[in-house]
């Protein structure tokens, strides 16, 4: 080869190696971060969650790396791992529960945040409306506010003795003022009082409940918090020490002995997150993907509470029933 060909070639593979080289990069791996309260139905449903982004081609080790953190039902743990995931500097953070969302906007305004489980975002400010969420929030929301109004009816149709209903609610987030109102304003068309029970203190609950539960024909309504589903356990127990018949948001009441549950599928706003997640990834902003409602609700009937508190379930009602649990 003569030495100017030869000069030639060396050139050529000089100026090409670079290039094949960056072709040959890795691509980079992005990060997703969620903060979840810890209970038995989010660890399911965040299963779910994992299927859902395999399924769109994200898998966790591979292309994506996943942080998770577990949250009790305090507010110090809240601020805290908001604070922790932010740092982290993820790509997308998935969060779940109305409580969660207040630490993070608070800690980024630009980090993109799809959530699930959040009951009126635009009331609480996270976004601007349902259709332009406008910021760096979207996601999936619980219930519409009129969805209270069927708990009163739905503990009418199951114990139509129950005359009284103490509502269980959070009072410091807008989601347990507006559920109290409805409730009161659907109570009286079914023959019902209401007073509302504070859940902010596990101790002053139990002996509000306690008190209410002394004179008869009373029930109880149980509204979504995090500060209910914190003291689940003691909530369940209460309505069968004091034979109270009770009307929960979730399955996971239900199944863990409560007596009837209507709401939203979690396990679905799991999976609606993951393809709000795989829109992100690919360039689409938080701004532009509207909030969604719940498109499918269940019904799960426990009949075994049912029988202990000597009530017959109609038949009607068991027609309905998503689920029976006997």
């Amino acid at each position: 080869m003569r030495r100017r060909e030869f000069i030639k070639v060396i050139a050529g593979s000089a100026v090409a190696w670079p290039f094949a080289t960056r072709a040959q990069q890795p691509e980079r791996v992005r990060r997703i971060a969620v903060l979840a309260l810890d209970d038995a139905d989010n660890r399911a449903s965040y299963a779910a969650f994992l299927q859902a982004l395999q399924q769109l081609g994200w898998i966790d080790g591979q292309n994506v790396r996943i942080d998770t953190r577990w949250a009790g039902g305090s507010a110090s743990d809240f601020r805290k791992y908001a604070t922790d995931i932010v740092a982290l500097a993820p790509d997308v953070i998935v969060a779940t529960g109305t409580a969660m969302m207040v630490p993070l906007l608070q800690a980024t305004h630009t980090v993109p945040i799809v959530f699930a489980n959040v009951a009126d975002p635009v009331g609480a400010g996270f976004v601007d409306t349902m259709a332009h969420p406008g910021g760096n929030a979207t996601g999936f929301i619980q219930f519409e506010y009129s969805l209270s109004g069927k708990w009163v009816e739905l503990l009418k149709q199951i114990a139509p003795g129950v005359t009284r209903a103490a509502v269980l609610r959070d009072p410091n987030i807008p989601t347990g003022i507006g559920q109290f109102a409805v409730i009161q304003s659907v109570a009286p068309s079914v023959g019902m009082e209401v007073t509302a029970i504070s859940v902010r203190d596990p101790g002053e609950m139990e002996r509000a409940v306690t008190a209410f539960a002394r004179s008869p024909n009373g029930g109880l309504i149980v509204t979504p918090s995090a500060l209910t589903l914190a003291h689940r356990e003691l909530i369940i127990a209460l309505a069968a020490q004091h034979k109270l018949p009770a009307v929960y948001l979730r399955r996971y009441y239900a199944a863990s002995g409560g007596l009837v549950s209507y709401g939203y599928d979690i396990v679905q706003q799991f999976r609606g997150a993951a393809g709000y997640v795989d829109r992100i990834l690919k360039g689409e902003k938080p701004a532009d993907l509207p909030v969604q409602a719940p498109t499918k609700y269940e019904l799960v009937i426990n009949l075994k509470t049912a029988k202990a508190l000597g009530l017959t379930v109609p038949p009607s009602l068991l027609a309905r029933a998503d689920e029976v649990i006997e």
